[in-house]
């Protein structure tokens, strides 16, 4: 299976990009999606999150509280490398195990941490979705009521535009409209139909 990891910072778009794709076909799975997924009530990785970081994280209803969670491990650098060695075996695992049920002529990996983590060992194309810092900033601060501070701190702590872009196979400009983004999205598409079989004859 031809596998592409789909990737950019936060607020660039990738989950536009992927649901384009998605509508051609092509099995999407979604890192962040599976992310939640195992710290989900019952899950083993939620009891230990609430033993270390403490019930506060914990909502009424049992879930994780993602917000709290979120603002303290972008003040505590030691607290998110601990979350971090934590959750990213099982994501991998269950990516994993998705990735190998596909069906479609290639397969997709949507995750903003795809260059961070050993994700990248997993696809055979890099897609970056490439829009600017400022862009980033005002996107997510409109989309999810964040300040424009922890957005900063959010997209300091991911790889930077110049590193991300340089390990980029393809590159796809998100600055324009929703059309443009359409228009690129299919021809790339085009353009990964061409590369799957080449690496299924190997």
């Amino acid at each position: 299976m031809y596998i592409v990891g789909l990737t950019g910072g936060i607020g660039s778009g990738k989950s536009a990009a992927a649901r384009i794709l998605e509508q051609q076909g092509i099995l999407a799975v979604d890192a962040d999606q599976v992310a939640r997924e195992v710290v989900e009530p019952g899950e083993p990785a939620l009891t230990r999150i609430a033993e270390h970081f403490g019930a506060d994280v914990i909502q009424a209803d049992g879930r994780l509280d993602r917000a709290r969670l979120r603002q303290i491990v972008f003040a505590d650098e030691q607290g998110r490398h601990w979350l971090e060695a934590l959750l990213h075996p099982l994501i991998r695992q269950r990516i994993e195990e998705r990735l190998g049920n596909a069906s479609s002529l290639y397969a997709l990996l949507v995750s903003p941490l795809l260059l961070e983590t050993d994700q990248r060992r997993l696809v055979d194309h890099v897609v970056v979705i490439d829009v600017p810092e400022e862009t980033q900033i005002e996107r997510t601060v409109s989309r999810d009521h964040n300040s424009r501070e922890q957005v900063e701190r959010i997209i300091a702590a991911q790889m930077d535009r110049q590193s991300r872009l340089a390990k980029a196979d393809s590159i796809i400009d998100n600055s324009g409209t929703p059309e443009a983004l359409t228009e690129a999205m299919l021809k790339l598409h085009q353009r990964l139909l061409g590369l799957a079989p080449k690496r299924r004859d190997r």
